[in-house]
């Protein structure tokens, strides 16, 4: 393989990572924060490509119709979140991981069923937005514009989620919570509504990823079930819980698939998941969890 071949897949598979931890990170702080595993995660990343499609599509003849998806699509996502997590998840709380994991699993059907109802079966496609359509070409190395995009995102991400938790009031409170939830219950805490919030932040952030994966990627009912698993693996290496961890997980991710499809593309998966063993077994917590 040349250079600028290498330095492409070194792009593709870290533009890669940066969508997944948009995903991942949200599944990790929901469960770090509330003890909850949604397996919902993905299919809430699913109905944000969905809404972004939609609302694109529906605002066409209007200027930034994309810029406009991106902005509603994972506020959409975040009410619906929201009202899940009042009108359901409140209820099993207290109740074993089992009907915690029957509910979420329920719901990846009931979403499906949902987007099919509303949207078909097709495979649909949103319009790549001006100015980040088409390539960059430099010293020989072709990659697109909006994989660029989608590597900057990742970062930025990051660190406003780093920022939320450091230093403001709302992540104070979510440290405490993850730390000792009985002592911030009884430090007069919120609970219920630190819930909402926090998982309403998870939704907005599955929401986001899916709008960004939209122009990159046909929209359809299923997309879901590959990012789920590729999510679990990713919480799994990086420690689940853990900001830092997401992020690291999902680069690693990212790089093992895009240089496995090299290697043997039908075995690319399989690399990750062996990689997901290795760390399992040396380090159980993941590189970045805490062992509890």
């Amino acid at each position: 393989m040349t250079f600028q071949g290498l330095i492409v897949q070194l792009l593709s598979g870290i533009s890669t990572g940066m969508v997944i931890f948009l995903i991942a990170v949200g599944l990790s702080l929901v469960f770090g924060t509330l003890r909850v595993l949604n397996l919902a995660h993905a299919a809430l990343y699913m109905l944000g490509a969905y809404l972004c499609f939609w609302i694109s599509s529906t605002l066409s003849q209007v200027t930034g119709a994309f810029w406009w998806a991106l902005l509603l699509a994972p506020l959409g996502v975040a009410i619906f979140g929201g009202l899940v997590e009042v009108l359901l998840l409140r209820r099993i709380y207290d109740r074993e991981h089992l009907d915690q994991y029957l509910l979420t699993f329920a719901l990846i059907l009931i979403i499906g069923d949902l987007c099919k109802l509303a949207w078909g079966v097709d495979y649909n496609m949103v319009e790549t937005p001006w100015p980040l359509s088409g390539p960059i070409i430099f010293k020989g190395i072709i990659f697109p514009r909006y994989n660029i995009f989608l590597i900057l995102c990742g970062p930025v991400v990051f660190v406003g989620l780093w920022a939320l938790i450091r230093y403001t009031r709302l992540g104070r409170i979510i440290r405490a919570m993850t730390y000792n939830r009985e002592m911030a219950n009884a430090l007069g805490t919120n609970v219920p509504l630190v819930y909402t919030v926090v998982f309403m932040l998870g939704c907005w952030l599955a929401g986001l990823g899916g709008a960004l994966v939209s122009p990159m990627s046909s929209v359809m009912p299923g997309m879901d079930m590959v990012i789920l698993i590729e999510c679990f693996i990713i919480v799994v290496i990086g420690g689940l819980g853990s900001l830092p961890g997401a992020f690291l997980g999902s680069l690693i991710f990212g790089l093992v698939n895009a240089f496995g499809i090299l290697v043997a593309p039908r075995l690319a998966i399989a690399f990750a998941f062996i990689l997901m063993i290795i760390v399992l077994i040396v380090r159980p917590w993941g590189l970045m969890g805490k062992p509890e």
